[in-house]
């Protein structure tokens, strides 16, 4: 019966086989701990859907065991769900002080502040749970407050680096406490799980003071306003270029929602430091001359609804993009977002506004790390087991690989998926069954009543359109008193049509007919009666398949 206790599970349910949506689940005897809660922005395919957050129906089916959730950083794909779990999983969450200050942003957003109990831990405290203890380890990354989390457990520790870099000169002057980690590694680490983000990339990251350096190039000879757009959580980038604009004379107006939202945390909490009147309002910008004002706004990745973006399409309230302006992107395309990127350069760059960008100039640094720091953290750690975490496939498979060049057993690396459960006891580490995972999508205030198949719908609508057959049947004889009538929606110009239309009418005739004389009654077969006929009729004509709503009304 002891050897059946003495394992630990690991379950991740979001962040494996993905960029987004990071959570996992820590299961020890009685103690579940959850690291992070993140959401993942849509896919192109997604149509109409806002965020998409993990699947946590395990999680709520052992509600009792689970003694809190455990953010690494104040990332939107590492809190996102926050607020949508919370409402379902009442438990405490532990945070450092900016990460806490973030989240409670986002709860008062969802009325949610006065339900939720926030934890504020600090680097080096150590949470004692029934049968674990958790511990926070500072470490870099790009949004301050970052911490990697170790597990102490009577089997051994587990280490969740979280999303981290290796930066010696951070902005802050807080380095990762690389010591604490050798100190574990020397007492034995059980396992490690560890970011692959950037594991293809050789070498090692840039230090975030690397692009202080080439703001106060750039401040330097701008003669016009400065567009600096950015993530809203890297502070220390925002820090910068506020170090920048004091320095060269200007005043600082702040751009897009979560940008001024995470900025007035960011001040309110100390993480930015910010001489007086330095910033201004948005909305008193013309008070000032172009050569004194620095602007920092949203839209790094080119989202539609972003700041930025707006100000490229002159669809703005407060900032017109003019002939002299210098607009800096301070980030890099999240994969899958080079378009929306580049539409927006040139939207920039037409407007007469000179744009620097990455493949120009050093305007942003990753805030993850590359190989040479991967193997660092090894190398430090020296686990016993690795699970490689926080990236696609291809990302998980090259950063296996280079646990075992490091000298890792094969048989001691696991590539896990979303959903699977890991078992690891003192010597051995397997897959062992699933547990229920996968997205939920939002869209607008519905959280998860959009589906599969709705998104099917909408898809099928967003290439062929729909035809709606609106027909009146007398309930007695079953006879046609009126229409059928055909309303088309992004199918085809019902007027340029109007031959086409008159002979899907004529379909629909033909098919009711035929309903008619075999005494077929039930509105399920007259509907999918007319649907085949037209859709045959349609895609022999047009080669389209639009979706088909046959109704029918009775008298």
């Amino acid at each position: 019966m002891k050897k059946e206790k003495d394992k630990i599970r690991i379950i991740p349910l979001g962040g494996i086989n993905e960029i987004g949506k990071n959570i996992t689940a820590i299961e020890y005897k009685e103690d579940i701990i959850i690291i992070d809660c993140g959401l993942k922005f849509p896919e192109e395919e997604m149509f109409g859907i806002d965020i998409v957050i993990p699947d946590v129906s395990y999680l709520l089916k052992n509600s009792d065991k689970v003694k809190g959730i455990f953010l690494t950083h104040g990332h939107e794909d590492h809190i996102g769900a926050l607020p949508y779990v919370l409402k379902e999983l009442n438990v405490p969450v532990y945070g450092t002080k900016l990460t806490l200050g973030i989240v409670e942003t986002k709860l008062k957003e969802h009325n949610l502040l006065s339900s939720v109990e926030l934890k504020c831990v600090k680097p080096k405290d150590i949470v004692k749970l029934d049968s674990v203890s958790v511990e926070f380890i500072k470490v870099n990354h790009s949004i301050a407050d970052s911490v990697a989390i170790a597990v102490h457990t009577p089997m051994g520790v587990i280490v969740h680096t979280g999303d981290f870099k290796i930066d010696y000169t951070p902005i802050d002057g807080a380095v990762a406490d690389l010591g604490r980690f050798a100190e574990l590694g020397k007492k034995g680490v059980l396992l490690m799980m560890a970011d692959s983000t950037n594991v293809e990339r050789p070498g090692y990251t840039m230090s975030e003071k690397t692009v202080g350096a080439t703001f106060q190039d750039i401040f330097a000879s701008a003669k016009g306003r400065i567009i600096v757009a950015t993530f809203a959580s890297n502070i220390h980038r925002i820090q910068q270029v506020i170090t920048a604009a004091i320095k060269y004379g200007r005043k600082v107006a702040v751009s897009g929602r979560s940008m001024e939202n995470i900025v007035a945390v960011a001040i309110e909490l100390g993480y930015i430091t910010v001489e007086e009147d330095t910033i201004i309002n948005i909305d008193s910008i013309n008070k000032y001359t172009d050569d004194k004002l620095v602007i920092v706004t949203t839209g790094s990745q080119g989202e539609p609804m972003s700041a930025l973006s707006r100000m490229a399409a002159s669809e703005h309230k407060k900032v017109n993009i003019i002939p002299g302006d210098l607009v800096i992107i301070s980030a890099t395309p999240i994969p899958g977002n080079e378009k929306l990127v580049s539409r927006v350069i040139n939207q920039l760059f037409k407007k007469g506004a000179e744009v620097i960008y990455e493949a120009l100039a050093d305007v942003h640094v990753s805030g993850h790390a590359c190989q040479e720091e991967l193997k660092l953290m090894h190398t430090l750690v020296k686990p016993k087991f690795f699970m490689p975490v926080h990236g696609e496939f291809r990302h998980l498979k090259q950063h296996a690989e280079l646990a075992l060049k490091l000298g890792m057993p094969n048989s001691n690396v696991i590539i896990a998926d979303n959903g699977d459960v890991i078992e690891v006891t003192r010597d051995s580490i397997k897959k062992s069954g699933t547990v229920t995972s996968g997205q939920v999508f939002v869209d607008g205030l519905g959280v998860g009543d959009v589906g599969n198949i709705v998104l099917r719908d909408r898809k099928h609508l967003s290439q062929d359109g729909i035809l709606t057959v609106v027909v009146t049947i007398e309930k007695e004889s079953g006879s046609v008193i009126a229409g059928p009538d055909i309303i088309s929606r992004g199918f085809v110009y019902v007027r340029e049509s109007e031959d086409l239309m008159e002979e899907a009418r004529d379909i629909v005739k033909g098919s009711l007919k035929e309903c008619e004389e075999k005494h077929i009654t039930e509105w399920a077969s007259i509907k999918s009666n007319i649907k085949e006929a037209l859709r045959m009729f349609l895609y022999e004509k047009t080669k389209r398949k639009p979706m088909i709503l046959p109704i029918i009304m009775e008298i």
